[in-house]
């Protein structure tokens, strides 16, 4: 197998995908309060009343307990390199395409959300942006961070998974759901908003399959964020 060609058949099972999931949830719970207070502790100025700062930092630990997980199951439990294992390589072809399709993407999901009528929701990650230093952090986890741990998650370890199992198609769709159910409460669990990202997610996933990268799902993804947060920016005064 060379860096071109992701694995098809992980050797992961159903239950590493469960002990991932405890491990990117539980222990940023457990740890949530201590963390803040020796945040306040270390940079009272930093952290004490900016929750935007605050929660990206909580955000920031999720993150690295999920990279841990998925590396200890992918390279330490089956002995796989890791980056190869998930299908992050950058030997695809049309890089620029799935950049340029993610702008597509956002406004053709923005259409449907009208066509839905899907409503206006209180969303926390706009409630964060107060001026121009959170929208600075807000937009780099959201149009960066977010995209690429997602994309790892989603498209690099769960979809191989449920692609063994079910097929390719059935498996984006599959792995559309947890996505699509993991923006939810950000969302107000509108059923019309979950649609959306459940069509964004099943186009991540058809990136993955047609080009045989990850990286390319990210860029797609990265894309798309990016270019709402633009819409965001040109109609919002920070």
């Amino acid at each position: 197998m060379t860096a071109a060609e992701p694995r098809a058949n992980p050797p992961w099972t159903y239950a590493d995908l469960a002990l991932v999931a405890v491990s990117a949830v539980v222990p940023p719970l457990a740890l949530a309060a201590p963390l803040a207070l020796l945040s306040q502790a270390v940079a009272p100025g930093l952290f004490t009343g900016n929750k935007t700062v605050v929660t990206l930092t909580l955000q920031a630990f999720v993150y690295v307990f999920l990279m841990a997980a998925l590396f200890m199951v992918v390279a330490w439990k089956y002995k796989q390199p890791f980056w190869l294992a998930i299908g992050w390589t950058l030997r695809f072809r049309g890089a620029f395409g799935y950049i340029a399709a993610g702008p597509v993407l956002a406004i053709t999901v923005s259409i449907l959300g009208v066509l839905l009528r899907a409503p206006e929701v209180d969303n926390p990650i706009q409630r964060m942006i107060t001026g121009r230093g959170s929208l600075a952090l807000v937009v780099m986890f959201g149009a960066v961070l977010a995209p690429f741990f997602e994309e790892i998650t989603f498209r690099g370890f769960v979809l191989p998974l449920l692609t063994r199992t079910f097929g390719s198609t059935l498996g984006v769709f599959l792995t559309t759901l947890p996505f699509a159910l993991l923006h939810g409460t950000q969302n107000q669990w509108a059923w019309q908003q979950i649609v959306l990202i459940a069509l964004a997610g099943v186009a991540f996933g058809f990136a993955r399959v047609s080009s045989g990268s990850t990286a390319a799902a990210f860029l797609l993804h990265a894309s798309y964020n990016a270019t709402q947060f633009l819409a965001l920016i040109l109609f919002t005064n920070f």
